[in-house]
């Protein structure tokens, strides 16, 4: 069933899609600024409280393919809806943790949730506007799902000092009660009708293995020793994982991650570019909201308004950015995007204990800010633009994966880069210094990532170029282009 965009039933497509994927945005960006209060109240160390995100993302990042190719096989608002519910049922346990190893365990659950629904937003979309409104539509759900993201800090502060760190948990249950109530009624069910062949199951397990190996490593590493039994056994797992993971997508006869998708180069360079700024945005998302209450002594409502003018310049431009892209193409943006983001992270730089907020906060977030809204409407259209619409759920699975292991590895990582073990978190002078050597290492990412963006081919967003006919001639090339010559596939998310 095709919708056209203006109608009632697009505008009910569009509210659900993003408040499901807005709801596990906000989620993110609440946790953040609840971990300081966290900490001090199940005594948590730094490793407790990477753990606290990163058994939320190692679970997101593990089973997103898996669930998107559920959704393409099964029907992409089943498994939405399964998500939405599964994440506000793992809510509740987590508003009900009491200490640092059952909040772990719960985000974990939560995680799995967040798999289910997260593809299945982008996947919907892609399947069910009609061809021309579709980049259009996926701007508008950038625009709105990034406003989620960025209002989090806001909301989980008032939330936070109105009760407990609790409510940044236990707010998604009506959110969830609402957002299946819509996708009941707007929501058509589709699928892609030309799958075959089992589900790559082993493929998953092992994907999942594998990160889990590698994430525990990099976690623990600066805690117990690159020596420790756990760290090496952890880390032989998780490369092994992936290895063995790599070689069966190469030999599956249907394999989770059809590998033609990257036989194109745009796709690669794209979904590189998505890697390593996603890294970056995890990597200050975390530590932005600590420096602020710790180093500069803010409260959570105060760290939460501090942010907000990333939520209004992302409301502000997000859909007119989208909308340069279709028109332009989405070179340009997708290079400015990571460099300006990487101008903020520098500027972020002079913030510290003394530092004022008109003079030094308040430039260096509306820097942050213009960068995500140059860059995320653009990186998602053009992603989905890549493959045909049958293989919409697995796309936006490969692309989410990609994004969620950039952040996985860098709350992993960068703390231990930046000297933050132990208690550390707490001491406003090492905090400061840090953070600082994290910003740095950040914004050099930001520029990797711009330069990778310099490859993505300009023409892959105007739907001039792509009609339905030819982006269908293409998917019959997937496959072809494993044992041919590279085939042009399209381009990136």
């Amino acid at each position: 069933m095709t919708v056209r965009w203006g109608s009632p039933q697009a505008r009910g497509v569009l509210a659900t899609t993003i408040l499901g994927s807005g709801m596990a945005m906000l989620d993110g960006s609440i946790v953040n600024v609840a971990l300081p209060r966290i900490g001090a109240e199940l005594h948590a160390t730094v490793a407790g409280l990477q753990w606290i995100l990163d058994g939320y993302l190692l679970a997101l990042a593990s089973l997103i393919l898996i669930a998107g190719s559920l959704g393409d096989r099964y029907g992409r608002r089943r498994m939405f809806v399964l998500g939405v519910i599964w994440f506000g049922a793992a809510s509740v346990l987590c508003g009900l943790a009491v200490s640092t190893e059952m909040l772990v365990a719960t985000r974990v659950l939560q995680g799995i949730g967040g798999a289910l629904l997260t593809p299945g937003s982008l996947a919907i979309l892609q399947a069910t506007f009609a061809h021309d409104d579709r980049p259009r539509a996926i701007g508008t759900w950038s625009g709105l799902g990034g406003i989620a993201a960025a209002v989090g800090p806001l909301v989980g502060g008032l939330l936070v000092q109105a009760w407990s760190w609790r409510l940044a948990f236990l707010i998604n249950v009506p959110i969830a009660v609402v957002c299946v109530g819509l996708a009941r009624r707007y929501v058509p069910e589709s699928r892609d009708e030309t799958v075959t062949g089992k589900l790559d199951v082993r493929g998953s397990v092992l994907g999942a293995l594998g990160l889990a190996g590698i994430t525990a490593a990099l976690v623990e590493a600066p805690v117990r020793g690159l020596a420790d039994p756990l760290v090496i056994v952890a880390g032989l797992v998780g490369v092994a994982g992936l290895a063995v993971f790599v070689w069966l997508q190469l030999h599956e006869a249907t394999p989770l991650v059809p590998p033609a998708m990257f036989a194109d180069r745009t796709f690669g360079l794209a979904n590189g570019l998505t890697f390593v700024v996603y890294a970056a945005l995890g990597g200050v998302l975390m530590l932005l909201v600590l420096v602020l209450q710790v180093a500069l002594g803010y409260s959570p409502t105060a760290s939460g308004l501090a942010t907000l003018p990333v939520t209004i310049i992302m409301l502000l431009l997000s859909g007119r950015s989208g909308a340069l892209a279709q028109r332009i193409g989405p070179r340009a943006q997708l290079v400015a995007g990571p460099l300006v983001l990487a101008a903020g992270m520098l500027l972020l730089m002079r913030v510290g204990p003394g530092a004022s907020y008109l003079g030094t906060v308040l430039p260096a977030v509306v820097v942050f800010g213009l960068g995500l809204a140059t860059m995320v409407a653009p990186v998602t259209a053009t992603v989905l633009a890549a493959v045909p619409d049958q293989h919409a759920g697995v796309a936006s699975g490969v692309n989410n994966a990609i994004a969620r292991s950039g952040n996985l590895i860098a709350i992993a990582v960068l703390p231990a880069i930046a000297g933050l073990t132990g208690g550390a978190y707490s001491d406003p002078v090492a905090l400061t210094e840090g953070w600082r050597t994290a910003l740095a290492v950040c914004a050099g990412l930001g520029v990797v990532g711009a330069l990778l963006g310099l490859g993505v081919r300009n023409s892959v967003l105007k739907s001039e170029d792509v009609a339905p006919q030819e982006k269908s001639d293409l998917g019959k090339c997937l496959h072809c282009a494993v044992e041919g010559p590279p085939t042009q596939v399209r381009d990136f998310r």
